[in-house]
């Protein structure tokens, strides 16, 4: 099962930290159709954020066609992104992890990461 997290100081909505998290959940292949989220109520108290906050996650999620409510049981993942594998497989995930690791040795904070990745996100996705 999924667990979130919530950066207070990452300037993105609550609400939107979670559908993105599940969205790339999706993408790493943690989370595959049929499989059922944690309830809003456990989310809210887990994360300590108010239960309206999860349950406009949900919806958002519902809306983008992710999840699919059903009443009395749960919240359930009814598509997946189309993907000829999960990134989870990528031998890029590797090589990015030996980057990070090797970032933080040459003593980066998050911050200092984060803008090179946004600077090679420009560079070579300009449109997204």
């Amino acid at each position: 099962m999924v667990e979130f997290r919530i950066d207070r100081h990452s300037g993105m909505a609550a609400y939107l930290q979670i559908v993105q998290q599940v969205q790339e959940a999706l993408r790493m292949g943690i989370l595959a159709e049929g499989d059922q989220l944690p309830t809003a109520a456990r989310v809210a108290r887990d994360t300590k954020l108010n239960p309206n906050t999860t349950l406009k996650a949900y919806r958002e999620l519902e809306h983008l066609g992710l999840v699919e409510p059903r009443p009395g049981v749960g919240t359930f993942v009814s598509a997946v992104p189309a993907q000829r594998s999960p990134l989870a497989d990528s031998p890029l995930l590797g090589e990015l992890s030996d980057w990070m690791r090797r970032a933080r040795g040459a003593g980066l904070d998050w911050g200092d990461v984060s803008a090179l990745i946004t600077a090679a996100r420009v560079e070579h996705f300009p449109a997204g």
